[in-house]
């Protein structure tokens, strides 16, 4: 997870490579969030599709219960916006070594989280600030060595 790697090397001095100028966009979302989505999930007992027709299948769709659920915040932050919150909750400035976009890699990401919201009602309510202001303080006093 970028947001780990990247506070390792921050706290270490160490640069943090940034591709697309960090004009890349992805969706970043906090644990406790992705927790109760599986959680939810997990306690609400799916059926099957209504209208499920086996003769023209539909692949979100089947005669078994199941579903398929994606969790994610379903709203990309910029990343260069992303390194400058997580530089204000570690408290120090990153080393960027600016790269040009990877091979296979795409601009921008966001989660689809439609029938989660319908199915489950969940959505994420961790903004990207609290979230890494919360991990900050758990990385800083779990590698207290780093946050001197």
């Amino acid at each position: 997870m970028a947001y780990f790697k990247f506070s390792l090397s921050i706290m270490e001095g160490k640069p943090i490579d940034i591709y697309r100028n960090g004009e890349m966009f992805r969706d970043f979302t906090y644990i406790d969030d992705i927790a109760s989505g599986v959680l939810l999930a997990s306690e609400t007992v799916p059926l099957p599709s209504l209208g499920f027709d086996s003769s023209r299948p539909d692949p979100a769709s089947s005669s078994a219960p199941f579903r398929i659920y994606n969790l994610g915040n379903n709203r990309p932050e910029k990343l260069l916006d992303f390194v400058e919150t997580l530089e204000k909750a570690l408290g120090k400035k990153a080393r960027k070594n600016f790269l040009p976009i990877q091979p296979g890699d795409v601009p921008a990401t966001e989660a689809d989280i439609d029938d989660t919201t319908g199915d489950l009602g969940w959505s994420p309510v961790t903004g990207i600030a609290e979230g890494l202001d919360h991990f900050a303080a758990w990385f800083k006093d779990y590698y207290k060595r780093m946050a001197a």
